[in-house]
């Protein structure tokens, strides 16, 4: 998707397509007053008239300066100043045009066209509106591939996303579906929603899949045995995997000793683990500052909660 605007300030007169249009490359799409610049177009025209005839003259006058040199009829400084003088008159021409062609090029900047093929899914400027150059007028979503585009809980990619195939449906009508692939996860969570950004590459779109169609997404993950820790239980390893993350795990014997674990995912107040630990063993969740490996430790029970009655 890109976001068409003017590289040029003015004012809008002509707006010639809307939200779901769709355009095609160097269609133009709205103009600006060309007033203001079309006066600088025809002033940069008029120097290069002025310049053009000053480059005449001064040659016509080196040209004679050529013909009465040999003949003796002139001085070699007379001849000289009249080749300094057309080479700045030719200088200043050379200037003068290449304002004009700047200013022509300006000029053309009062059209705003579409740099490719697709829809318009966005406008942000009406007629009559005084905008500023780059100031969003247009969203154009190019034709070529599409994505849907989610946002996810964090807490649901607890493995990353794989290759495999994954099927979109249109909610309107279920019967429309379209295959596609994860192309892509933001790597950090939005502070507004406290979600991930997940965005599915489709197959070419079936009929009746559109631009902007609200659709769901069914992804079968194969299932993967992991374990949810609170942070406190993350700890560094010992040993040769020095600074890598590790845990105390309690054995049969009441002894504790740490295991290199593999962290899947960082989350709010917990981790996952995704290797390193299994079913029904025992994980030091407090106090691992403490510890040492082989050291006697007892399993703390857990209070009970006592109801209290009001007797009348």
């Amino acid at each position: 998707q890109t976001r068409l605007s003017f590289r040029v300030n003015g004012k809008i007169i002509q707006r010639n397509v809307d939200v779901g249009d769709r355009v095609t490359a160097r269609q133009v799409l709205a103009r600006l007053d060309p007033k203001d610049l079309q006066i600088n177009v025809d002033s940069a025209a008029a120097s290069v008239a002025a310049e053009q005839a000053r480059v005449n003259q001064t040659r016509a006058a080196f040209v004679r300066q050529q013909k009465l040199l040999p003949k003796g009829y002139t001085s070699r400084s007379e001849y000289d100043s009249a080749q300094a003088a057309l080479r700045g008159s030719e200088s200043s021409l050379k200037a003068a045009q290449a304002q004009l062609a700047n200013a022509r090029e300006q000029l053309g900047y009062t059209a705003l066209v579409a740099d490719a093929p697709g829809v318009i899914t966005a406008r942000q400027a009406e007629v009559g509106q005084v905008v500023q150059a780059t100031m969003p007028i247009f969203d154009l979503a190019r034709d070529g591939d599409r994505d849907a585009v989610f946002n996810v809980y964090e807490s649901l990619f607890v493995q990353p996303p794989t290759n495999q195939p994954v099927q979109v449906t249109l909610l309107d009508n279920p019967d429309i579906k379209v295959s596609g692939k994860v192309r892509e996860v933001t790597p950090a969570v939005s502070a507004q929603t406290g979600t991930l950004q997940v965005k599915i590459a489709l197959d070419p779109l079936p009929e009746g899949m559109d631009l902007g169609s609200v659709v769901s997404v069914a992804l079968s993950a194969p299932a993967n045995a992991s374990v949810e820790l609170p942070w406190a239980a993350l700890t560094k390893d010992l040993g040769e995997q020095l600074g890598k993350p590790a845990v105390w795990v309690v054995d049969e014997q009441g002894k504790v000793n740490l295991r290199r674990v593999t962290v899947t995912r960082y989350l709010t107040a917990k981790v996952i683990i995704g290797d390193g630990l299994k079913s029904g063993e025992k994980v030091v969740v407090a106090g691992g500052q403490l510890l040492h490996p082989d050291m006697q430790v007892e399993i703390a029970e857990q209070p009970k909660q006592q109801n209290a009655q009001v007797q009348p």
